[in-house]
Parts: C-alpha cells; structure tokens; sequence
C-alpha cells in the first residue's frame, strides 16, 4: 500500500524564513534562560556578603520556602511538563486540520508576551514574576514543536543537516546581537542616565518580547499553512486523539529499531545537555562567584562558537555519519561534566565554556536533523516531531527536578552535578547500539 507523503516545497527562500523563526526565540533562550534572566533573579533572591559568598539563598513562594536555585530549576520542570502534556494534543489537531503555523503563532504570542512581562519583575512580585517565566518557557517550547515539524516539509533528506543547522546558526547570530544591544544596558546604565540598577535587565527582557514578536512574523507570513487531513465536521476526540497519535508513532517504532534506539538515547543525553544549558549561569554565580558581567560575557562567547560548532558537525556528519558524530559529541560532553565537578575558579569555567560552546550547537542541530532523517515516510510529520518533542520535553523535566532536588537535599549544585554524567553515559550507550543496529541494516539491506 502506498505511503501519502507531505509535498516538500524546498527553496532558499523558504529555509531563510524558517531559520529566522531561530533569530526570533534564540533571544529567548539567550536572555531568559542563559544570561540576565537568571544573573537578576540570583542577585535579587540572595544575601550576598562583599567576597560574593552566600549568606541566604532562601525565598518564599507561595509560602513555600526553598532555595532560590532549586525554584528555578522547579519552575523549569512544571513548564516543560505542561508543554509535555499540551503538545501531543495541539499537534494532533494541527496534522489533522492543517493549521500548525496557526498553533506556532499563538505560542510566539503567549512567549513574547511573557517575556515582555517580566520587565515588572521585582523581588516583592516573585511568584507572578516565576509564572511568567513559566509561561515564557511554555511559548517557546509550544512554538518549537511545530517550527520543528516543518523541517521534513520543507527540505529533501539530504538537505536537512545543513537547513537545521542554518536555522540554529540564525539563532546564535539573532540572540548575540540582541544580547550586545542588552549587555551595554546592563554593564553601562551610566551612559544613559540610568540609576535604578534593576531597569536594565527588566528593560532587556522586554526587549526580548518585542524581539521575538517582531522577527516571528517573517517565517509566520512566509511558512506554507498546510492541508487539513480531515472532511469538514469529522467527529474526532481532539483531547484523547493526540495520545492515540503518539501511541501509533510508539507502534511505528517497534518496526524501526534504529529509530527507537536513538530516541531512547536522546532521551538519555538530553537530560543531561538541556540541564546544562539551564541551570550553567546559576551554577557560575552561586558555586563559583562569578559577577553579572563575567557570566554575560562567557555566554556571549558560547553563543558564538556555537555557530562555527552547528556547522562543523554537519560536515562531520557527511562524513562519519549522524550517530557516529552524536557519540563523539556525548562524549565531550562527559568530559565537560567531569570538569565542571572539579572546577573552582573563572579560568576553567571560561575553558569548559568554550567547549560547550562548540558542541552545544552542534548536538542541538544534529540530534533534530537525525531524527528527521531517520523517522519514515509519513504525512503526520507533526505528530512524529510532537513524539520528539515530548521525549526532549519530558528528559528535561526528569534533568531539571533530579538537578533541583539534589541541590535542595545536599545543599550544593556541585553534587548535582553527577547525576548528569549518568544521563550522557546511558545516551552513549544506547548511540552505540544504535550505530550497530544501523549497520546490521545496512547490510541486510545490500544483501
């Protein structure tokens, strides 16, 4: 029986406009998530003494006291949990009426708006200001599961690499230009008469707002809409049907044990990667005293070799192969974990930076362009991409709550820090396996 696929409308043009839906959010990712977002809320929820130690880390959330720390990275976790449970359903709906750019559009919305509230975040306006950090994080990801769906639909297989890797490589060049114009705010407020010290990182996360909503609109008015798969007036349960949609892609992947062995260590690794990426600048202020500036600046400095790492691994991989590349990867990774663990100072933050810095692109844009590459023939492409979405989702609610509840029982993120290197080796291990598999039917194929 034959397979209806999705008609690829591939040109530059439209892969331009796709990449800047990355310029748009990577400012996202990049001030709320990486750099000021977290250096101001560790400056306003801590007593500090002159040497930067810690003398309280203790806040207050809806009387529920705990350190500010493992707030963050609970916060995290509840976000990514109800865009787990969301998009399954959301996606459903989108294959089955053909309105994803819709559902894009009202999380760019709901992100951009977000982040534009948190300018009136303010130590007294904690558990409002943790919402819309919440819902920020909620619009991005809700936005990324069907940005990321379009992919299979508008480049050939062998375009993929190099198209995913353009959009995460529009990404770092977007956020780092935002992230200059927010830096000057912040690192020089006396240049424009500024005196209250917390105007320009509630300045810059409204910039974000505008940022993202504006630049959104060049991929929402190009992007193709999509055709519905349904008759008008078909009776579908839209809330069960979602669920029913990933439990037919989970079925799918008993036939495809390549693709099932790479998801499960995707799962794996990527508890560990997004973790990472979370919680680094609260690990460098909190364990390592690291001033607003340096962190901001070594950030910067991530993002850029980022670039350069996105591409460089999609040469690799043409010439080694995805999952040969992705173990290499994971195990840098390890490596940089390990560091982390035994590092004390600036310097060898500075050194694992840039490491990161180089792999963290990389593995982002490979792992999405792999499973792209991997998964079948179908036309419910935004219901394969909603089963990777939830897997990355849920792996990092699982990172984020084992981060956050080691740092809340023992008391030092450090320790923390050892669950993830279990996450990256299990991924490795099952990247092996996957690179077996995909020999074995390689060559039962010539054969």
């Amino acid at each position: 029986m034959s397979v209806a696929v999705p008609h690829i409308v591939s040109n530059k043009k439209i892969h331009r406009a796709w990449s800047m839906y990355d310029w748009a959010n990577s400012a996202y990712s990049l001030v709320i998530t990486s750099t000021i977002f977290p250096a101001y809320y560790a400056a306003i929820t801590a007593t500090t003494s002159e040497d930067g130690t810690i003398i309280n880390d203790q806040v207050n959330f809806f009387g529920l006291q705990l350190s500010n720390s493992s707030l963050f990275d609970y916060t995290v976790a509840v976000a990514y949990l109800v865009i787990a449970l969301l998009s399954p359903i959301l996606s459903s709906i989108a294959d089955l009426r053909g309105n994803k750019k819709d559902f894009m559009r009202l999380f760019c919305y709901l992100g951009s708006a977000a982040c534009a509230g948190l300018y009136f975040f303010r130590l007294e306006t904690l558990e409002s200001g943790m919402v819309l950090f919440a819902l920020a994080a909620i619009g991005f990801c809700g936005s990324q599961v069907f940005y990321n769906a379009y992919l299979p639909e508008i480049a050939y297989e062998q375009e993929r690499d190099k198209v995913s890797a353009q959009g995460f490589a529009y990404g770092y060049i977007g956020s780092v230009l935002l992230q200059l114009v927010c830096f000057v705010f912040v690192l020089k407020p006396e240049w424009f008469g500024i005196t209250d010290a917390s105007f320009p990182p509630r300045l810059s996360f409204l910039l974000v707002g505008i940022w993202w909503f504006a630049f959104a609109h060049i991929p929402l008015r190009k992007l193709p809409k999509g055709s519905p798969r349904i008759q008008a007036g078909a009776q579908k349960n839209v809330l069960s049907n979602g669920f029913k949609e990933l439990r037919k892609v989970f079925q799918h992947l008993r036939h495809l044990p390549v693709l099932k062995t790479y998801l499960a260590a995707f799962f794996c690794y990527s508890m560990g990667v997004q973790t990472v990426m979370l919680a680094a600048t609260l690990f460098g202020s909190k364990v390592l005293h690291l001033q607003t500036s340096e962190l901001i600046a070594t950030i910067l400095i991530i993002q850029l070799v980022a670039i350069a790492g996105a591409y460089l691994m999609s040469k690799l991989s043409g010439l080694m192969g995805n999952l040969k590349v992705l173990s290499m990867v994971v195990v840098i990774w390890i490596a940089v974990c390990v560091g982390a663990y035994f590092t004390t100072g600036a310097s060898g933050f500075y050194v694992l930076a840039a490491v990161v810095g180089l792999i963290m692109g990389g593995v982002q844009s490979l792992s999405r362009s792999t499973y792209s590459k991997l998964m079948p023939l179908t036309p419910d492409t935004t219901s394969f991409f909603s089963f990777y979405d939830v897997t990355e989702k849920v792996a990092i609610v699982i990172g984020m709550f084992s981060f956050g509840l080691i740092d809340h029982i023992t008391g030092n993120m450090r320790n923390a820090i050892l669950t993830l290197i279990v996450f990256f080796l299990a991924g490795l291990v099952l990247l092996l396996v996957a690179i077996r598999r995909e020999n074995h039917q390689s060559m039962s194929v010539a054969s």
